[in-house]
């Protein structure tokens, strides 16, 4: 008998016919197998996987959170050069940045309008838009 958790990671895997591998299926459950949204990054999602301790290497995390990306199942969302955050959460919606803690956490849609997008380059399509708003202390 599967756990909730099991459940709800083996249908997220399978409604993007993502292959439940062990290593998919224990980082699975810690993305999605609350039911709740996350935003994590490749480090801290490997942090949690050895709390936890599961075996995972911090290379099988970036590989299959590409994956997940691959799949439509998560978004990746650049906040500068080097810094990568992953969504489960797969709808447009905009994110806050908080820069005294390097949190990302997901902005109000409603406060965000856009009155027009500009026309995508000859032979381009406008795949989404992301926007993060960073946040300091004052």
């Amino acid at each position: 008998m599967f756990t909730n958790h099991e459940i709800r990671s083996r249908n997220w895997l399978s409604s993007a016919n993502v292959r439940p591998t062990r290593q998919r299926l224990a980082l699975a459950a810690l993305l999605v197998g609350d039911g709740l949204n996350r935003h994590v990054c490749a480090e801290s999602l490997h942090e949690t996987v050895c709390e936890k301790a599961l075996s995972v290497s911090l290379a099988t995390v970036y590989n299959t959170l590409r994956t997940f990306c691959d799949a439509g199942l998560m978004h990746e969302i650049h906040v500068d050069g080097h810094k990568s955050y992953f969504d489960t959460r797969t709808d447009d919606h905009p994110h806050f940045y908080w820069e005294s803690t390097g949190a990302l956490s997901d902005a109000p849609k409603e406060s965000i309008k856009f009155e027009k997008l500009p026309h995508a380059p000859e032979g381009f399509d406008i795949s989404r838009v992301d926007v993060v708003i960073r946040l300091k202390d004052k």
